[in-house]
């Protein structure tokens, strides 16, 4: 398949509308091109950020009173039409006031309505997470749980040289690594597992030096915990529970 054909079935694809042959056909193509992954990432990072409820604005309790209560004074008046019509106006105007002074505060205001740029990586990270196992042979581009062989594999690939541990000893094995784009920019991934629990780790450089503590959140079902240590941004994710994931943390943040 093409990527012309493949960028016109991306949609269908999202939209579950393909049949199986032709979702296989789509899945092959972006596994085998790295340009119409990252069109598929793009896209399923759209539609998971138009779905997250900070973009939505719900109608104060009161302007709904407000709207109800004047719908039934209207049908219950017994003016005459033209009465009836410019008591509607007034109406009309005051939902346009208010729908005014609404936009004004999203304007002003954007921070407290609009989700923050950790917020928008945090869901990027957890379709993409979806997305390698889902996705046949997208877990890993290398696959072994020798570091010395993951660590060698990113060498020419990246501008920046990704630290990678094994941590089989306290059952998180390594289990490979590949290659991802997120915010803006490609990343290493490395790949963990725990018993029947894949663990994705993402390292890239952060743009200020020093150190930040472990933030925890959750994307669903999925625990993310994320940091900056020695000049790099972490961010991990599974669906294990939230002490093992942090036990996973720990030894990460102490083998660098």
């Amino acid at each position: 398949m093409s990527c012309q054909k493949t960028e016109e079935s991306i949609h269908g694809y999202l939209d579950g509308e393909l049949d199986l042959a032709r979702s296989l056909e789509v899945e092959q193509h972006m596994h085998e091109c790295e340009i119409c992954a990252r069109i598929y990432l793009s896209q399923t990072t759209l539609l998971s950020s138009l779905k997250n409820d900070s973009l939505y604005y719900a109608a104060p309790d009161k302007l709904k009173k407000r709207v109800q209560s004047a719908l039934r004074k209207e049908a219950k008046s017994e003016v005459p039409q033209r009465a009836f019509g410019w008591r509607w106006l007034a109406v009309m105007a005051s939902l346009a006031f208010m729908f005014l002074i609404g936009v004004v505060m999203w304007r002003v205001a954007p921070g407290s309505i609009r989700p923050s740029g950790d917020e928008l990586l945090a869901q990027e990270i957890t379709s993409d997470h979806v997305r390698s196992l889902q996705m046949p042979g997208h877990l890993t581009d290398v696959l072994s749980s020798d570091q010395h062989t993951v660590k060698p594999w990113f060498d020419g690939k990246l501008d920046f040289a990704p630290p990678v541990k094994d941590f089989a000893s306290q059952d998180f094995r390594l289990y490979g690594g590949r290659l991802e784009y997120l915010n803006n920019r490609t990343v290493a991934t490395l790949i963990y597992q725990r018993r029947l629990h894949y663990i994705n780790l993402y390292i890239w450089p952060a743009e200020q030096a020093g150190s930040t503590s472990e933030v925890t959140t959750q994307r669903q079902g999925y625990n993310l915990i994320h940091w900056t240590k020695s000049g790099m941004n972490y961010w991990t994710i599974s669906d294990l529970n939230n002490v093992e994931l942090h036990q996973f943390a720990s030894l990460v943040q102490q083998g660098q």
